[in-house]
């Protein structure tokens, strides 16, 4: 028997919005290996399948099974909350695999399942923070060094990207959000508005929306994700908007092209400084 090994991706927790190619990888697998919760929030797709769930700390230990047994011969999925490919499972698998010699899809076939990203989906609930550029960083660090944290958290800061911060804080681990508050403070204003959702589409969900200068006040931790709007977001009604910059060049009552701007080319900044 030919293995087959899927890294999928199952969104944030409710089925609704697990894709239909994740959804059938699950199914066609005879071996489906998570984190224990993950498991449980698949299991009305769980047939007659041979399941292996373990707890917090033991990703290495997952990826293992899994490689092993997809090497073997057998049809496994090992699954990840949000996309398997970002602060999940996917590159540590990728890892493992390349260590044991694997020199592609004619050894193995592997195939990433991309599923729908806590920041997505923490999104999509107040409204479009990520409307303009924007980036993801994870605040733990178990795996990175906290000096890095800080320059990358900087460096997004500078740029004026929207972020979203993933494992924002934790019983153990409470002072990185307070020090990355005060990094975005020394570059965008006490109002900017800040969203801090948890548990996206699962039952316990719940949503906020506060401002820089004070959403630390809030209570949440590892399972929410804060979402801190950029120089142009603005808050409307309970949602949060990042324009992507159409009224700059377009006049958005009647989407005529504003005087010294040209449909499809680039945006002229002398002619911005001179509508100021």
């Amino acid at each position: 028997m030919s293995g087959h090994l899927s890294i999928v991706g199952i969104g944030p927790g409710s089925l609704e919005l697990l894709t239909p190619m994740a959804s059938l990888a699950i199914k066609e697998a005879d071996l489906v290996v998570g984190y224990k919760p993950y498991l449980e929030m698949v299991r009305p797709l769980l047939g007659g399948q041979e399941t292996s769930a373990s707890g917090m700390t033991r990703e290495v230990d997952r990826a293992t099974l899994a490689v092993e047994a997809a090497l073997s011969g057998r049809r496994v999925a090992i699954i990840s909350s949000g996309d398997a490919g970002i602060y999940a499972m996917g590159p540590l698998v990728y890892e493992l695999l390349a260590e044991k010699g694997w020199r592609g899809n004619d050894d193995l076939p592997v195939q990433m399942i991309p599923g729908v990203t806590a920041a997505n989906s923490c999104a999509s609930l107040v409204g479009v923070p990520l409307g303009h550029d924007a980036c993801t960083i994870s605040l733990s660090d178990l795996l990175t060094p906290w000096s890095l944290i800080r320059q990358r958290i900087e460096g997004a800061a500078m740029a004026d990207f929207v972020i979203t911060f993933y494992n924002p804080r934790s019983r153990r681990r409470t002072q990185q959000i307070i020090e990355a508050q005060e990094i975005l403070l020394k570059h965008r204003s006490g109002d900017t508005p800040v969203a801090v959702v948890d548990n996206a589409y699962r039952p316990e969900q719940t949503v906020q929306i506060a401002t820089l200068d004070s959403f630390t006040d809030l209570e949440f931790g590892m399972t929410a994700a804060v979402v801190v709007g950029n120089s142009q977001s603005y808050r409307f009604a309970d949602l949060i908007i990042t324009p992507r910059g159409y009224s700059k060049k377009y006049d958005l009552n009647d989407g005529s092209v504003k005087a010294g701007q040209k449909r499809g080319r680039s945006l002229d900044e002398t002619q911005l400084e001179v509508s100021a």
